[in-house]
């Protein structure tokens, strides 16, 4: 899938085997939720989550137990053949812990260090500047990730201090804004100056309302040119945290803004993490920046569609297709660019049915009981009876054979 939407980063970050900016495409990333130091239950959903398409996973490195466990987390995920690179999540004691557990620092393909969480005054540039002389021990990548929960008080009472002096003070959200942008720049030069390479960092400044967030990155990408990982923080659950996280992040990336993105969503309890990378996909796939897996079109029905028959095809399709992915992303390239249609009645369905590389058009209410498919634009086969679900999928299948293979 092409798009015409530039992204705006020069510079470029390696990780492993993922490119971050420098005009490449927009990376998914995700991050577990199960205790680091329990190895196996995280080295498991590390590979759920990459095996679904995160390109990066970060993990929590908050106690000597986790960090003692991330080389074995790293080896068993080798040993599966999973590859994605780890990136370590620091709070507090991460000086402590890269510096206790070198094994750590050296599996780990990136640290994400908070400026607002590593001390204070003198002790914060002590910790933070430990952190990085191990990031440039270990040759190893940093995200400097501000956030607004736990940013610099100190910094922010400077600035607080500075705007009641002007003669015309800015409101305090502009002054809690700059001082996030402030943090994380400020911090990126002074590990620089501490010896790590410009291509070594990468910078986030997240917030939990959309609009601080589309303003907080127009101004820090027009300050400084370091790769920027993207995310609503504590966006929320279910359809309130998928509408707020695609409603930010699809202007800033309409602006070619943002190198790398993360979805935060609140899990239902019981339910799979894979699904803020799911969403992430679809942004970007919606946008027409990525292609991740063959695009499902379904109608949402109406008074013409009285029978659920149409919506659980497109369910089982879009479920199908998912789940052949690893298989077909192998055998069949460029099989992620291909559009399926479901439709549920004669309305738009032909319509639709031909402008998808594949497509059915079910029979709506008093219509005829029959099920044409289009491929590529022209009819191929009509379906009628008790299996067109069946015969439908077995289609595809063919096609995606047929035309990627």
């Amino acid at each position: 899938m092409s798009s015409a939407i530039q992204r705006k980063t020069t510079t470029a970050v390696q990780v492993e085997h993922v490119t971050i900016g420098g005009g490449a495409p927009v990376a998914v990333q995700s991050m577990t939720n199960t205790d680091t130091a329990d190895a196996m239950a995280t080295a498991m959903q590390v590979k759920e989550l990459a095996q679904a398409g995160s390109e990066l996973v970060r993990i929590t490195v908050n106690t000597a137990e986790a960090a003692s466990q991330v080389a074995y987390i790293r080896e068993q995920l080798d040993r599966m053949g999973i590859n994605v690179p780890l990136v370590g999540d620091f709070h507090f004691n991460g000086h402590k812990l890269l510096s206790q557990y070198p094994e750590c620092a050296e599996a780990l393909s990136k640290y994400r260090i908070n400026p607002g969480n590593v001390g204070k005054g003198k002790k914060r540039e002590d910790n933070f500047a430990q952190m990085i002389e191990l990031a440039c021990r270990y040759d190893k990548p940093v995200r400097i990730g501000v956030n607004w929960g736990s940013l610099d008080q100190e910094l922010m009472a400077r600035m607080m201090d500075e705007n009641g002096k002007l003669a015309e003070p800015r409101e305090t959200v502009d002054v809690m804004h700059d001082a996030l942008i402030t943090s994380a720049i400020d911090s990126a030069r002074q590990a620089e100056s501490i010896g790590l390479g410009h291509d070594r960092i990468i910078l986030s400044c997240k917030m939990s309302g959309v609009q601080d967030l589309i303003k907080v990155y127009q101004d820090l990408s027009a300050r400084c040119d370091y790769p920027l990982h993207l995310g609503l923080t504590e966006a929320g659950m279910g359809s309130k945290g998928i509408v707020a996280s695609t409603a930010a992040l699809s202007v800033l990336l309409q602006q070619g803004i943002g190198d790398t993105i993360r979805i935060s969503l609140t899990p239902e309890p019981g339910e799979t993490r894979t699904k803020e990378v799911i969403v992430a996909q679809e942004i970007l796939q919606s946008m027409g920046l990525r292609s991740f897996t063959p695009m499902v079109i379904s109608c949402p029905g109406c008074g013409r569609t009285t029978s659920t028959y149409f919506q659980e095809l497109a369910r089982d399709i879009q479920s199908y297709v998912r789940d052949m992915m690893p298989k077909w992303r192998a055998q069949y390239p460029g099989v992620e660019s291909m559009n399926v249609a479901v439709m549920g009645c004669v309305v738009n369905g032909p319509g639709e049915s031909k402008h998808a590389n594949i497509g059915i058009s079910l029979p709506g209410t008093n219509e005829t009981p029959v099920a044409p498919v289009y491929e590529d634009g022209e009819k191929t086969v009509t379906l009628k009876g008790d299996n067109i679900a069946a015969e439908f999928q077995q289609l595809v299948e063919t096609y995606v054979k047929r035309h990627y293979g």
